[in-house]
């Protein structure tokens, strides 16, 4: 397995390591491990493991202090800006191996394709400078770098970002 699978499966499933939508923190932590960055606010949680971030809010009434995601990502730009061991979590490393910064989005299409699932651009786009797409019976949104530096000068992007690769991958 590697890195692409990975990606592919996010894309296609909407989940990591067997937990996606509607999981609590402790299914989350048991996958990606106790390693993270927990950000209270609002009512809400966002837990940060570097590459994926899972965004929690409260369950329904009646479930007190019970929390669920409702919404994660995969941060795949983080890999150009951290390569500390810590930034890919262990448990995807060790099944996936290697998580390099640059995924080309004709790579990720490719692979989602072969999972039998089609990728159209989404027409909710925000963006001038990251183009994005869905992927058919999914929740997930793939981010891809349209211009590398939009308000730049048109030189080599310093961080490495490169047209036409996965910026993030968000599963809503």
């Amino acid at each position: 397995m590697s890195a692409l699978d990975f990606y592919a499966h996010v894309a296609v499933c909407g989940e990591v390591l067997g937990v996606g939508l509607g999981a609590g923190p402790d299914a989350w932590e048991a996958a990606l491990g106790a390693t993270c960055l927990d950000v209270p606010g609002g009512g809400l949680l966002r837990r940060d493991y570097g590459l994926v971030e899972i965004n929690f809010s409260p369950d329904q009434p009646g479930r007190q202090g019970q929390m669920s995601c409702f919404g994660f990502g995969v941060k795949i730009e983080r890999l150009l800006y951290d390569r500390s061991p810590g930034t890919v979590p262990p448990p995807l490393s060790r099944e996936y191996g290697e998580f390099s910064p640059g995924v080309p989005f004709e790579e990720l299409r490719t692979a989602v394709l072969a999972l039998g699932h089609t990728i159209e651009p989404d027409s909710h786009s925000t963006s001038s400078d990251l183009a994005c797409y869905r992927v058919s019976a999914s929740a997930a949104r793939i981010h891809v770098v349209g211009d590398p530096h939009p308000y730049g000068s048109g030189d080599p992007d310093p961080d490495g970002h490169r047209r036409g690769d996965v910026w993030s991958l968000d599963v809503w």
